[in-house]
């Protein structure tokens, strides 16, 4: 598994003798009845970016049909009503088939879970923070002795793309493109951001749920949010969506390839299976993931941008990846 990234989620309260941020939760309200979804008009814009990661460019001019999209991520209520209508088990919660694994394989990789952020101790050193921790998924998302209590309104995660693919077939939708996905992202702004100006927190104002302090070691929660925040708790974008940047990574429906293909443009999909695999010169199947997440700081990812894009394993769900559904 080549390409995955991902964290617990704990939502941080503020006390008035935390200065800087005080101010930003105070005035923060998140949803309170989640869900819906919000009109993307038609549009010819450029998408991707020159000036960062390459596999971000080339940057092209495209032109989409217009589509509505979830107002927020998929939130774990959302994905109860679908998992208690249909008996779904997703992928985290499957035993691996040990045909898929190297004979060497270590047990805990043989047992249903899924992949943690664990975060550094004082003193260790920051080379890896990622654990495989059976027991794992979407109902018990910060490992096996956690639960879903009070977390109705979060977005799901440790879904893979087939139980995003699987949800949006049970709810008549589709999951958005990556063209789809950077149009709702960008508000169609020509700026770094989707918001005014071109800086991340604008006169101190947090837009979106990204990592504050140096990664891996150091949390400022400048933001109000320590990991995952509830849906919705940032404003609106132009058309009216949630979160479309930071929080979580969300699937998209296109295969990956390191760059982009000006000449596909119209209602652009993406290169085919075999055109990625062949592209990344890897076995595992790989998809595009979007807008980031709070795991997202300015010394590591950077990619809290519209334009900005990862591979990651279709087989594989995450304490940092969601997603959201897109209908014409």
């Amino acid at each position: 598994m080549k390409y995955f990234s991902i964290t617990t989620g704990l939502l941080v309260l503020l006390t008035t003798s935390q200065t800087g941020f005080a101010q930003t939760l105070a005035t923060q309200q998140c949803l309170e009845k989640p869900g819906g979804q919000v009109w993307v008009n038609g549009a010819e814009f450029v998408m991707g970016d020159d000036s960062l990661y390459r596999e971000e460019g080339p940057a092209h001019r495209v032109s989409l049909s217009g589509f509505w999209i979830d107002a927020h991520e998929v939130s774990n209520a959302q994905f109860a009503n679908f998992v208690a209508e249909t008996g779904y088990l997703t992928v985290a919660e499957r035993a691996p088939d040990p045909a898929d694994w190297p004979s060497d394989a270590a047990k805990d990789l043989l047992k249903a879970g899924s992949v943690l952020f664990t975060a550094p101790k004082p003193g260790q050193q920051a080379t890896n923070w990622w654990s495989w921790v059976p027991g794992t998924n979407w109902r018990h998302p910060d490992g096996p002795n956690s639960s879903l209590d009070g977390r109705e309104h979060y977005p799901v995660i440790h879904v893979a793309y087939e139980d995003a693919q699987a949800y949006a077939n049970w709810a008549g939708r589709s999951l958005p493109s990556e063209a789809q996905f950077e149009l709702a992202a960008s508000s169609q702004r020509n700026t770094v951001f989707p918001w005014d100006g071109n800086d991340l927190a604008p006169h101190g104002q947090h837009h979106a749920n990204t990592w504050q302090g140096r990664f891996p070691m150091e949390n400022n929660a400048e933001d109000g949010h320590r990991g995952l925040a509830p849906v919705g708790c940032f404003g609106a974008n132009d058309f009216g969506a949630y979160d479309l940047i930071g929080n979580v990574w969300e699937w998209t429906s296109n295969w990956y390839a390191p760059e982009h293909n000006p000449s596909d443009s119209d209602n652009p999909r993406g290169p085919s299976r075999q055109q990625s695999l062949s592209s990344v010169g890897d076995s595992a199947a790989v998809r595009v993931i979007k807008g980031g997440s709070y795991l997202c700081a300015e010394n590591y990812c950077l990619r809290y941008r519209p334009a900005a894009r990862q591979a990651q394993d279709t087989g594989l769900g995450t304490s940092h990846i969601g997603f959201r559904t897109v209908s014409n």
